[in-house]
């Protein structure tokens, strides 16, 4: 496409596009602009960050400067000079400029006055403390409604999927009902369980078709054909999430009701609402289904992490037998304070979200300044330019962090006596980031507390409640989709099949 354009263009321009363009200045980091005039390395960037930022840093080290499509990016891959990043002032370092592009671009979306802090702030008023113990209990009911056969009959019949699409549907289904309301009062008949089933598949069904085209629209790079297809599905999913449908659900959750009144106060439309509205919702429930994805198949593929698991929620459900709560089958719904001590599972999502988490940490340079490192080294950093950290390479994949960095390692976060290990080291030092899946600093996901509740919740219930299994044993583990780095949890090229079934209700043992 780049040398359509290039041939269109007169050759003045072309030349000026070849010969002219920023050099490297004294104390500036290493700058490699590639060798397609403006685009630079937009396409390999664009194809396998991965792969490009390793290549990168193996030729200038852990700090340089890239031009990408006409911008010029800075990335840093020192995992001990974060901080001169992620704590630095709003004021040179700012996350909102970005944040509306991208918003702009994939949204069509554009709020007046963005404050990332308010909004965050807002946030934790209903994702943290008692309000995310209610949001639990609530995810807990939902994950019933979705996980659950309609007909009694159907319950001890094995039924088939692909694994990915179990997980990504259950919770992203659960936790939609969850925070933008149902269809009936918790607790409700079949009928009524009934609509919520088919409303939250119906507006799954269309964000996965938005989904898959979500790298291609952030990167522009949609066919004529691609792009009729992401707004139609965008207007399906406006429709859905539009103010009149939303004000008509039961039991929607303090925080929507709070978010809906924050953009009336902007001034912001009821067409720009409903845009909002289909922010949030890949914000909160496009990341939770794809992580319970790749642990659930990591466990299927390592028997000893399974069993590790399984022993640990089997510990769970005898103690709260002896305590004399009441289980009611068939699926085994637990409370936050039951899966408040789960070492074993906590280490497991956090070696599944470091092998699996890629998000970018990214900020525009509001003025020209330094930026000093933790090693004592210096560089100037210009205005208008972008400041990127990946932790996806490191620490998250440094193999002086963590031996074998490729591989699974159900007890990686697990110190021998059963705690939580912290220590980690780098050149000697202990590092501060050794792990980085929910991003660093003010802009850290607020959301991260009711993500990891919700896996929990869905993986305690399919392990001990659900006979599962691969439909081939010896079926691989899919290849990622290296072009969704950037965007936080990877997903999986292909699916892998299983079949699945509730356990006889006399059975409480996983």
């Amino acid at each position: 496409m780049i040398w359509t354009v290039l041939l269109i263009l007169p050759v003045p321009l072309i030349l000026i596009l070849i010969f002219r363009g920023r050099t490297r200045l004294v104390k500036e980091p290493p700058l490699d602009k590639g060798c397609i005039p403006w685009l630079g390395h937009a396409l390999e960037f664009g194809k396998d960050a991965a792969k490009f930022l390793s290549r990168m840093k193996s030729k200038h080290g852990d700090i340089f400067t890239v031009r990408v499509a006409g911008r010029y990016v800075t990335v840093l891959l020192d995992p001990k000079s974060y901080d001169a990043v992620v704590r630095e002032s709003g004021s040179k370092f700012n996350f909102s400029k970005y944040a509306c592009l991208l918003m702009e671009r994939i949204f069509n979306l554009t709020l007046p006055d963005y404050e990332p802090n308010t909004e965050k702030a807002m946030m934790k008023l209903h994702f943290q403390g008692k309000p995310l113990h209610s949001l639990s209990t609530m995810m807990q009911s939902n994950l019933d409604t979705v996980l659950l056969p309609e007909s009694n009959d159907l319950r001890r019949t094995w039924r088939q999927d692909g694994l990915f699409n179990f997980c990504y549907s259950a919770l992203f289904r659960a936790g939609y009902l969850t925070l933008y309301g149902n269809e009936s009062e918790q607790g409700g008949d079949q009928a009524e369980k009934s609509r919520d089933r088919s409303q939250s598949a119906d507006i799954y069904r269309e964000f996965r078709k938005f989904d898959k085209l979500l790298m291609k629209i952030a990167r522009t790079t949609l066919t004529s054909a691609e792009k009729k297809e992401a707004q139609g599905v965008k207007e399906i999913l406006w429709e859905l999430l539009s103010t009149m449908k939303l004000v008509s659900k039961l039991n929607r959750s303090s925080w929507l009701e709070s978010y809906r009144r924050h953009l009336v106060e902007k001034g912001l439309d009821e067409q720009m609402q409903s845009r909002a509205m289909l922010l949030q919702l890949w914000a909160t429930q496009g990341n939770a289904g794809p992580a319970a994805f790749w642990l659930l198949v990591f466990l299927l593929k390592n028997p000893e992490a399974m069993s590790a698991l399984k022993n640990e929620f089997n510990k769970i459900l005898q103690g709260s037998k002896e305590q004399g709560q009441r289980l009611h089958p068939p699926l085994h719904s637990v409370t936050q304070e039951m899966l408040a001590n789960t070492p074993v599972f906590d280490s497991m999502l956090c070696e599944t979200l470091r092998l699996m988490a890629a998000p970018f940490i990214t900020r525009e340079v509001l003025q020209d300044m330094p930026l000093r490192l933790a090693d004592g080294r210096q560089y100037n950093i210009r205005k208008g330019d972008r400041i990127c950290l990946f932790p996806y390479l490191s620490p998250q994949m440094d193999p002086e962090i963590h031996q074998e960095p490729q591989k699974f390692k159900y007890d990686r976060f697990l110190n021998p006596d059963g705690t939580e290990k912290k220590d980690f080291y780098k050149d000697g030092s202990k590092l501060k980031y050794y792990n980085m899946p929910w991003g660093a600093g003010s802009h850290m996901c607020v959301g991260r507390f009711f993500a990891i509740n919700s896996i929990k919740q869905f993986l305690f219930m399919v392990l001990t409640s659900f006979e599962l299994e691969l439909s081939d044993p010896e079926a691989a583990i899919p290849d990622i989709d290296v072009s969704r780095y950037g965007f936080g949890m990877l997903q999986p090229k292909g699916d892998v099949e299983i079949q699945y079934r509730l356990r006889d209700f006399g059975d409480s043992t996983a």
